[in-house]
């Protein structure tokens, strides 16, 4: 009985030493998706991403350490131990969940296409056909352009970042280009670079590839992160501050039914 004790005690000690006290969390990030992530010229992280991942870990009780990294290496990044969680607009689908976790929904993503004004362009192969379209690489829209449009005909376009897709879309390189819509409009239609160009038809819908919402993506392995951010999360919905910040980015409720 002394020895069965003795062994039990071991493992309680054994398995505390293995227990994470996170004190740190390295978030990654592609700085390139204003209003949600970018840089600023004092090289800080700003966006209603970054606002809201510190009030996360404020109601965590962690220190935030930004780590940038382009989106089409992130995830690999991740299980790679560069940083410990992705907060970056990363869309949810079933292929991604094949790879890493994810935190409770943070908002909606709907994708949709922009092109110049009064263009007669719409989101389907046959009024692509022929045309560029231009994608952020390692993006749910790349994924969906490749399935659906790019066999039947479209040029399907990537680039290491959607500030780059944007300046091929003024400088005429580009048709069209798809990427998350709440980004397109403040990040690109609201703003001077984005003076003469305007959707181009509705939104783009494919739970496969599109994915319905986004969420901080975490290993597998890190069951007690993911706990502690959807504890935070409720938090600063509970009290108010999701929406807080919400409104000082934009004009219509990115989480409806909450």
């Amino acid at each position: 009985m002394k020895k069965f004790a003795l062994c039990v005690a071991l493992a309680v000690i054994a398995t505390s030493a293995l227990a994470k006290e996170w004190k740190t969390v390295r978030i990654g990030v592609d700085a390139s998706y204003p209003p949600f992530e970018s840089k600023a010229p004092s090289g800080a992280i700003v966006g209603f991403d970054a606002d809201l991942t510190r009030a996360l870990c404020a109601k965590m009780n962690v220190k935030c350490m930004w780590v940038e990294q382009d989106l089409d290496g992130i995830i690999p990044a991740l299980k790679g131990k560069k940083f410990d969680a992705i907060v970056s607009s990363l869309t949810v689908t079933d292929k991604r969940r094949e790879q890493i976790d994810f935190s409770d929904k943070l908002f909606d993503a709907p994708a949709r296409m922009i092109a110049k004004a009064g263009s007669p362009l719409l989101p389907t192969a046959e009024s692509l056909k022929g045309k560029r379209v231009g994608v952020e690489q390692g993006s749910t829209q790349e994924s969906y352009a490749k399935v659906w449009w790019e066999p039947r005909g479209v040029t399907v376009v990537s680039y290491q970042n959607q500030d780059q897709v944007y300046a091929d879309l003024a400088s005429g390189r580009l048709d069209a280009a798809l990427q998350d819509a709440v980004q397109a409009d403040a990040g690109f239609l609201k703003t001077p670079r984005g003076k003469g160009f305007g959707w181009a038809g509705p939104e783009v819908k494919d739970p496969q590839t599109i994915g319905e919402g986004t969420a901080i993506g975490l290993r597998k392995s890190d069951a007690d992160l993911k706990a502690m951010f959807n504890q935070a999360l409720a938090q600063v919905h509970q009290d108010g501050t999701f929406r807080k910040l919400a409104k000082q980015y934009f004009d219509f409720d990115i989480y409806p039914g909450r």
